[in-house]
């Protein structure tokens, strides 16, 4: 009870900041303020705007925005957004386009489920719809799922994803992108022993910590000094009585996200400062940069308790994956069954989350694949985030990617059909 309790007084603290935000805004907008000008209650509506949309976009999961796509025929086609496997925790969702011919690149990328939702990839499926059929795991905020549904743990992330890639056949190409690096890793080398014919033709692994020590980041370090006890205690809570998942166990993501916030504190601070006098000046717009960036952002979803704390026990702490010791389902995967599936390993040279060295380590596990089926790519000047949605990604990582891709078609004539690489994206 005392768990649901401090997840209800979050709630409850957003709940007022978002009514404090609508409060300001609407008083500072009665006409008859405009008689007497005011600098005090220009700054009240705006701040009462900035801080309204601020607290409302914490709870709400944001829209993909992708409903029309312009083709090389000139054409616009519509954009249907597809679940072909639908399960408790997350969804197996496509992005069809009515009216174009399939593509033979078959591409699921995989979401991280770390705070964000899978949305926080819009960008990189934009620019893969060019010329590829595109699938995503859709994972699910955990608040919305009803305890009944069960647990979620490493080891139920990594079935799904087995289960996902048996749906989508043997001529998927895999992209996983940061956190569920290691576990797609193992999806695949499990699937390698269980059903071979359901492999993948490629694994591109971009960001992701296969080996959190290859290369100590701040985020390596705090898993390395808080113990299990500590993070239990202080970073689950229960899910609280206005969401179906009440009572669940989970990691909060308001509460991850004044982790995210803390990181570069100064930084937000002056963010917002300068939206609310851009809103004073009528500067600001529905869909001006700041506001495309922080609806994003500030949209966080709840973890399920066991798999945030079983990530930080076995990935990070100890290092099951790099080991080579992960086990699933009472199995133990061996990486050295990947054989056939070609591995591509994408970081960036400024990546203060997962460090170049981290990814890399991938390679090494798969010790029964020929070097011709492997490739590592470091981009120069690329953080985390420009890895996958950024202008290193656009100019750059996505060329190289598809490729890849098209170089270890299954065979002459799938690589033919393929579109050229360095199509721009819309």
């Amino acid at each position: 009870m005392r768990h649901m309790m401090t997840y209800d007084l979050m709630e409850t603290f957003r709940n007022t900041n978002q009514w404090l935000g609508s409060t300001a805004r609407t008083m500072a907008s009665y006409p008859a303020w405009a008689m007497l000008p005011n600098p005090a209650v220009q700054w009240m509506a705006a701040w009462g705007e900035v801080t309204e949309r601020t607290f409302e976009r914490m709870v709400v999961k944001p829209d993909w925005g992708i409903r029309t796509f312009t083709h090389e025929d000139g054409k616009d086609h519509l954009v249907e957004i597809e679940t072909i496997v639908e399960r408790p925790f997350g969804d197996l969702i496509h992005f069809n386009v009515v009216g174009r011919k399939e593509q033979p690149r078959k591409i699921l990328l995989v979401a991280p489920m770390s705070g964000h939702y899978a949305t926080l990839l819009r960008s990189t499926v934009k620019s893969l719809l060019v010329n590829c059929e595109v699938y995503v795991t859709d994972w699910h905020n955990a608040r919305d799922i009803p305890v009944s549904a069960g647990k979620f743990d490493v080891e139920d992330y990594t079935l799904y994803l087995m289960d996902f890639m048996r749906e989508l056949g043997p001529d998927i190409n895999v992209v996983a992108v940061c956190q569920p690096v290691p576990l797609t890793l193992a999806a695949t080398a499990y699937l390698a022993e269980l059903d071979p014919d359901a492999q993948p033709r490629t694994l591109t692994l971009i960001g992701g910590p296969v080996d959190p020590d290859a290369t100590p980041t701040d985020v390596t370090d705090f898993g390395a000094r808080v113990t299990m006890g500590q993070l239990e205690e202080t970073m689950i809570q229960r899910v609280g009585f206005k969401y179906p998942g009440v009572g669940r166990m989970v990691y909060p993501g308001l509460l991850q996200l004044a982790s995210f916030i803390s990181m570069n504190g100064e930084r937000h601070a002056d963010a917002f400062s300068n939206q609310i006098q851009n809103v004073m000046r009528g500067d600001a717009s529905d869909h001006d940069a700041h506001n495309r960036f922080y609806d994003e952002y500030l949209a966080v979803m709840d973890m399920p308790a066991e798999f945030y704390l079983s990530t930080v026990d076995r990935i990070f702490k100890k290092r099951e994956i790099a080991k080579n010791e992960f086990v699933v389902d009472g199995h133990k995967v061996d990486f050295g069954a990947i054989t056939r599936v070609a591995v591509k390993t994408v970081e960036g040279a400024n990546d203060d989350i997962s460090a170049p060295g981290q990814c890399i380590a991938a390679l090494g596990l798969c010790t029964g694949l020929p070097d011709d089926k492997k490739a590592s790519h470091v981009e120069p000047g690329a953080g985390h985030y420009g890895i996958f949605a950024g202008k290193s990604w656009r100019n750059n990582i996505r060329p190289l990617v598809l490729d890849f891709i098209d170089s270890n078609a299954a065979g002459p004539d799938t690589a033919k059909k393929a579109k050229p690489a360095n199509t721009n994206a819309a």
